[in-house]
């Protein structure tokens, strides 16, 4: 027996990014745990990413490349074929069209792995040189990224550990617990040592449980809330001038805002008390800002509204108006993703290869209206061919319905790459194997700390299974593409990915390396806006899209606000087929409130739908203390095939924007429930 243990990093859409120790015994990955030596993962792993190996494993991988032999409209039905048999016919189909406009062509990715590597190092090449169209990547963040960018220059924040040294802690849109669960560490750590912790949450979940308050706001009023702390913030003196004054631009105009805001009108708007506001301005003003420093950890939730990039704007000024960036455990954390910029070669995904070309975009979140529009001067060509990797958007993008006829287009020519057969897999005319984490070679970044991680492979592909970039290398190959980066070994593609100054020797015999942020990255100011100073201007709150407020007639025959803040045990749509963690989380639930289960004569248990005009979804109610009056919270994101009628909660999203970032308001959205 022959025992190795080989170093790797968590490839998943999650800010902790971590640190993976995974043994392999006779050539099986017989456990992942993660990383003691690595300081942000500390040797602790979520219950998804520590069950890894059963996913690895799974008896269900697709492990060949598959054709459809059905109908869109019918059960899907796949018989195997070879790897070259699929790369010739997929080949010569995107050549043809290609012929005809090479941006009829769609690729569809995200981030199903965050690796610079199996991400778009090899796919972007392969798309630029054809001249397909352009993806807009705004279906998880891009909001609240625009947010912070429109206001400290770039997605940046205070280190995590840092949390664990400050006196009060907000935690703002995030079930910390399920979502950032080596953030919720040192959040724990600071409370053990006499810190306040107060989650801000239309949900009470199980962060809001741990903390010492909940302020249970309506969705889609954050904004509102921060307006009304900074009017307290100005009422009662708690700001810090010289601050202000040498680091922030637009004081005057965001002062004016905030005046205009006092907590009866905040309470109204978010739909909480007087009390919680005034208390929460004095918890966070009323402190000496280096003897007892105040941090906000937002996650992105509360930016998945029509207003959620001003929200992120709104919130982000409030430790500039403190002084709270003064201190290392003071200021706001959403992204760190924005330190890794220097460091990132721009260049990896060979945009030279263009030539001069400028491809339309098409927005991720808006695929459903994208995959039924017609040519035109306006959109273009119609989209002839899909490419999907790295992403399941039959499941995750809004407004599934719409998403789902146009997936079933006989017309459209679709490619997946895949682990399991999928809602999207299930409507592929081909399915190509791809390999997991732990068998190909990948380097990563993170936005919850700012380590860079190599993962290596600890186990040879399964069956036929392939690595993204042999893929796409082998397809580029098909289709008569000779430019020698598409010969270029997943080796060479890591040595690419950074600038000189991250040492891919270090990676390879540690496993990660530390950037060098100053500890405190702003307690002189120097954000990353032009002039060094933060930027206030413009920044003001915006209602939600679907809000007894601001559409009283839509209120009127769907009174009930509802999320779908991601079921604890699965990420995003990754997981939901592994048994051990689908029984754990049951089947898929809607919480909801007594008073509005009463109103209803519905009872705990219950099947019931919740629907509005784009659809119908189906699930079983869980009478709850979680979900406040007049919201509902439908957790996700199940695969359609595993729900209860074949649907999931996109079934009742829409695909309208936020204001800054182009991304989807999944959570600004209204329905009605009934027994179903």
């Amino acid at each position: 027996m022959t025992t190795r243990t080989v170093f790797g990093a968590c490839p998943h859409d999650c800010p902790d990014t971590c640190a993976l120790q995974i043994t392999v015994e006779n050539e099986r990955v017989i456990k992942v745990q993660g990383r003691a030596e690595h300081p942000s993962t500390h040797g602790a792993l979520c219950t998804k990413v520590s069950r890894y190996p059963e996913r690895t494993y799974h008896a269900e991988r697709v492990l060949h490349p598959l054709k459809r032999v059905s109908k869109k409209t019918e059960a899907p039905r796949f018989v195997r074929v070879s790897w070259a048999e699929a790369l010739a016919d997929i080949a010569a189909r995107l050549k043809a069209i290609a012929a005809r406009d090479p941006q009829a062509i769609q690729p569809y990715s995200y981030a199903g792995t965050m690796g610079l590597i199996q991400g778009e190092a090899m796919a972007g090449r392969l798309w630029n040189a054809l001249g397909a169209a352009r993806l807009d990547r705004t279906i998880c963040a891009s909001a609240g990224g625009a947010g912070l960018a429109a206001t400290y220059g770039h997605k940046l924040g205070m280190h995590t550990r840092h949390f664990a040294g400050a006196r009060l802690i907000i935690i703002w849109g995030s079930n910390s617990i399920a979502s950032n669960l080596h953030f919720w560490t040192y959040a724990n750590q600071a409370k053990r040592d006499g810190a306040k912790l107060i989650c801000i949450d239309p949900r009470k979940t199980e962060t809001a449980d741990k903390c010492h308050q909940h302020i249970a706001v309506l969705p889609g009023t954050d904004g509102a809330l921060a307006l009304g702390l900074m009017h307290e913030l100005i009422k009662n003196g708690w700001l810090d001038q010289d601050y202000i004054a040498r680091h922030v631009d637009g004081w005057d105009e965001l002062r004016e805002k905030a005046l205009a805001w006092p907590p009866e009108r905040v309470a109204a708007t978010c739909g909480i008390t007087v009390d919680e506001v005034r208390g929460l301005a004095r918890d966070y003003g009323d402190r000496d800002a280096l003897q007892a420093p105040a941090a906000i950890r937002m996650n992105y939730g509360l930016q998945r509204v029509r207003g959620g990039g001003n929200a992120v704007r709104l919130i982000a000024l409030l430790p500039c108006l403190t002084g709270a960036w003064r201190h290392a455990s003071g200021g706001v954390l959403l992204s760190a993703s924005g330190w890794f910029a220097p460091y990132k070669n721009a260049d990896l995904e060979r945009p030279d290869l263009l030539a001069g070309r400028n491809p339309r975009m098409v927005n991720m979140s808006t695929i459903g209206d994208a995959l039924l529009a017609q040519a035109s001067p306006e959109f273009g060509p119609r989209i002839e061919a899909l490419v999907v990797y790295n992403s399941n958007p039959v499941a995750v993008a809004p407004e599934s319905p719409k998403v789902v006829q146009g997936f079933q287009r006989e017309d459209l020519f679709t490619v997946v790459l895949e682990h399991f057969m999928t809602d999207t897999a299930d409507l592929a005319d081909y399915v190509l194997p791809a390999t997991t984490q732990l068998e190909h070679l990948d380097v990563h970044t993170s936005y919850g700390h700012t380590d860079v991680l190599m993962n290596q492979p600890a186990i040879a592909p399964l069956g036929e299974a392939k690595p993204n970039t042999q893929i796409f290398r082998e397809l580029a190959a098909a289709m008569g593409l000779d430019d020698p980066c598409f010969s270029e070994t997943d080796e060479q593609l890591a040595a690419q990915a950074f600038t000189a100054d991250i040492d891919l020797g270090l990676l390879r015999s540690q496993g990660w390396q530390a950037l060098p942020i100053a500890e405190a990255p702003f307690a002189d100011g120097g954000f990353r806006t032009p002039n060094g100073r933060a930027q206030a201007a413009g920044a003001d709150y915006v209602p939600n899209y679907e809000s007894a407020a601001s559409a009283p007639e839509l209120a009127a025959r769907y009174p009930l606000a509802m999320i779908s803040p991601p079921a604890r045990n699965f990420l995003n749509s990754s997981f939901v087929n592994v048994k051990s963690l689908r029984d754990i989380e049951g089947e898929p639930v809607i919480e909801m409130h007594a008073d509005d289960a009463a109103a209803r004569g519905l009872a705990d248990g219950a099947r019931v739908a919740a629907f509005n005009d784009r659809g119908r979804y189906v699930a079983t109610l869980k009478v709850s203390k979680r979900a406040r009056p007049g919201v509902v919270n439908g957790l996700g994101v199940w695969w359609r095939k595993l729900g209860l009628e074949g649907s999931n909660v996109n079934e009742v999203t829409h695909q309208r924007l936020t204001d800054m970032g182009h991304a989807p308001a999944f959570y600004d959205c209204l329905v009605q429930v009934e027994a179903a």
